[in-house]
């Protein structure tokens, strides 16, 4: 042991004194999977990218994360990240990538501060290999590269965890505060999410700390009330100003960040109970799809390959797809059906999962012999944090009953971690030909390679049997060559290894480039093929590339120049029951997708020679909208000093003329449009102030507010379409359907 420490010491001095030549290739991929082509997406996540325009008019907007520069109504998440969007927007301009830079960069940073974590007790190389599978995660660069929160909020965690080690290697308490603190700087990203790794904390603390228990406890009250305390600060604030001076608190149902927090974006996700709980409508099914998340909106990416379009329209409609719960296929948003296995399900298991056989075998490695009683060593107290971390997290992935696919990226930190500290603990054990326990790397490459084999096997039409077939036959021939040379030690087998850690990380490592291959999403983002599908599905089961989600929906004032039937909007690939698509916590309208009902052409969908976009940028956010000039010549034309250029009931008719224009419009709805936020006399005061004259109703996500759209139908003059709608076959493509333009003016 103490032979062991002073290589330890002598390790940590030599690398004090050089950079580490190994991590600048690992960073270096890392930065241009987080980076590249991140310039080409104009919009990125529109509902989050008009906040941040909203944002950076006025110091109000700012504090609140207002979604649009009139404070109506804020985004659905707390406003940490977007108040760093908004600083990189203000150095930077504003753009769709001075948005995204900063989870670009957060992604990166998360690959060096795992390298320092795992370097430190376990050697440079678990470090570097820890590192390597971090960057090449696939879930990880497909979040990075958008505006969503979920990279920053890694991030911000794993700077905590090295808060912790810290405390406990200094034994000092004001690291323990400054850990637990930054937790509560996590959940003012996205709430209850950030305390997922609680369990990691105090298990950790309890563990490796080498103070009384009545210290123990102490400290970890003091610190998990400052971390309450930071949690809860900017909630209070909001919660505890009246409600006439700030935006309304958007999805949530009582303008409370509080009920936001543990109903919505909390509880909410573990039970898949996404109706609207506010109302005394029930959302239909398309709206409470809206509802379920800010990052339900679907889009596609214009650029993607046409290749790839070809093989992702071979779909089968007649397939079933119900949400989480039950069912067969991958459910809602292709997250799998709860189970033990659900992480090895299509549509998961090609996010994250990918070296899961490998860390489990590292898992029985590493632990094997450990007593319950202690006494521990560092390696093992730090295994425990990253298994405490691994568990709980899988666990609720496994049972939740509604999340994104994107989510995963919180496993990433402690499967990277296992796969680095493991790639070293078995290749010593079978070094050292330790029993049993040197069978465990052989294992461990095997099963690791089948289950790629099958994560990929859904593909075939996209990537080819080589990739599949060469994975499989060489991890087979790797592991069983291994197998057999277990008694011999020379540099073939050294190489041997080495070239068994490269057949496992390769594919990996084209899954996370496929966001730049083929397109990525930034409202679901998720690699794979079909990365700019939206729903993450195979291409077995995708639509085409360029009309999969809801994308081709047609923009306020846009008109489909094509009305044949096999371009009319279908439920997403893989559902059946007549089009039935059941939602996560139950629907009404027996859960059936309808069109917009303010479509006039059924919510036809333009086909492929229509949707591409002339711009060599993507406007993917908003589904792939864009603003209808004419529309906006009209309603700037005839603007007579109201407020709001226009309203509309949701979020995604609204995002796109905020962001080209910088003016208020109005989502009377919310997000999605099921918020309670708008009643008729509201209404009645706001016209009669010459806030808001022009209301534009495509029948989305009427929710809640299904009183205020008739009497506005009621009470209005219909704007003659030829003045304002766009007639060009080549016309934007978006998600607001042919709806209605209407006039309001009263005395």
């Amino acid at each position: 042991m103490k032979h062991m420490n002073s290589e330890v010491k002598e390790e940590r001095t030599s690398n004090k004194k050089r950079i580490d030549l190994f991590l600048v290739p690992i960073v270096l991929i890392a930065a241009f999977l987080n980076l590249f082509k991140i310039w080409t997406d104009e919009y990125a996540n529109a509902y989050y990218t008009a906040a941040v325009k909203s944002m950076l008019q006025s110091f109000h907007n700012f504090f609140y994360a207002s979604f649009d520069p009139g404070g109506y109504v804020t985004i659905d998440k707390p406003p940490v990240v977007f108040w760093i969007q908004t600083i990189s927007a203000k150095i930077f301009g504003f753009h769709g990538w001075s948005v995204i830079l900063p989870q670009a960069l957060a992604g990166i940073g998360s690959v060096l501060l795992l390298y320092v974590l795992v370097k430190r007790t376990f050697g440079v190389w678990a470090g570097r290999f820890a590192a390597l599978a971090m960057a090449l995660t696939p879930i990880v660069p497909a979040v990075s590269r958008t505006n969503n929160i979920d990279s920053m909020l890694v991030f911000t965690l794993l700077v905590a965890t090295w808060m912790l080690f810290r405390a406990v290697r200094t034994a000092k308490f004001g690291w323990v505060l400054a850990a637990f603190a930054m937790i509560g700087v996590a959940f003012n990203m996205k709430m209850l999410q950030a305390y997922m790794v609680l369990p990691a904390f105090y298990v950790f603390y309890v563990v490796a700390t080498k103070i009384t228990w009545k210290k123990k406890i102490a400290f970890l009250t003091t610190a998990t009330a400052l971390m309450l305390a930071v949690s809860v600060s900017w909630a209070v604030v909001v919660d505890s100003t009246s409600a006439d001076k700030r935006p309304y608190m958007g999805s949530s149902q009582t303008n409370s960040v509080l009920e936001l927090a543990f109903g919505y974006n909390g509880i909410n996700r573990l039970t898949g109970n996404t109706s609207v709980t506010g109302s005394s409508h029930k959302q239909p099914a398309q709206a409470q799809q809206q509802t379920a998340s800010s990052e339900t909106k679907q889009t596609s990416n214009s650029n993607a390959e046409s290749s790839q379009s070809s093989n992702q329209s071979k779909s089968s409609s007649s397939k079933k797809m119900q949400a989480p719960g039950g069912g067969n296929q991958n459910g809602m948003f292709n997250t799998g059906n709860p189970g033990p296995f659900r992480l090895f399900q299509k549509g998961l298991s090609d996010q994250i999962s990918w070296l899961l056989p490998f860390v489990i075998f590292s898992i029985v490695g590493l632990f094997a012999g450990v007593k319950f009683k202690g006494p521990y060593t560092t390696k093992q107290k730090e295994s425990l944090f990253w298994l405490a971390w691994l568990l709980p997290v899988a666990v609720f992935f496994s049972i939740a009953g509604f999340f994104h696919q994107y989510y995963l990226i919180m496993l990433a930190p402690p499967i990277a971690a296992f796969a680095g500290v493991g790639a070293v603990a078995l290749w010593s054990m079978y070094k050292q030909r330790n029993g049993w326990k040197s069978w465990l790397l052989p294992g461990g490459i095997l099963t690791t390679a089948a289950l790629q084999v099958y994560i990929m096997s859904p593909y075939v039409s996209s990537i080819g049997v080589a990739p599949i077939a060469g994975v499989g036959t060489l991890g087979v021939i790797l592991a069983l060559i291994l197998a057999v040379r277990k008694e011999r030690k020379n540099a073939v087998t050294n190489y041997l290894g080495v070239a068994a850690m490269v057949v496992l990380l390769a594919m990996p490592a084209y899954w996370a480039m496929t966001p730049i291959i083929y397109g990525g999403n930034s409202m679901l983002p998720a690699a794979g093929p079909d990365s700019s599908s939206g729903m993450g599905r195979p291409p077995s089961t995708a639509t085409n590339s360029k009309q999969s989600g809801f994308n081709g929906m047609q923009p306020p004032g846009s008109s489909s120049g094509n009305s044949s039937s096999n371009n009319q909007m279908q439920p997403p690939s893989g559902s059946s029951n007549g089009g039935q698509m059941q939602m996560p916590g139950g629907s009404s309208n027996n859960g059936q997708m309808q069109p917009p009902s303010g479509s006039s052409n059924n919510s036809q969908m333009p086909n492929s020679s229509s949707s591409k976009s002339s711009s060599s940028k993507r406007k993917s956010g908003g589904m792939n909208a864009e603003v209808n000039k004419k529309l906006l010549n009209y309603l700037t034309k005839n603007n007579t000093g109201e407020k709001y250029l226009f309203a509309t009931t949701d979020s995604t008719s609204a995002a796109p003329y905020i962001i080209e224009t910088g003016k208020p419009v109005m989502a009377m709805g919310g997000f999605s449009g099921s918020d309670p936020i708008l009643t008729v006399s509201k209404l009645k005061a706001m016209i009669k102030k010459g806030e808001v004259k022009y209301f534009y109703l495509s029948g989305m996500g009427k929710g809640g507010q299904s009183d205020v759209i008739t009497w506005i139908k009621e009470n209005s003059k219909e704007i003659p379409s030829s003045k304002w709608q766009s007639t060009s076959s080549s016309s934007q493509q978006g998600p607001s359907g042919n709806g209605t333009l209407y006039e309001i003016t009263l005395k």
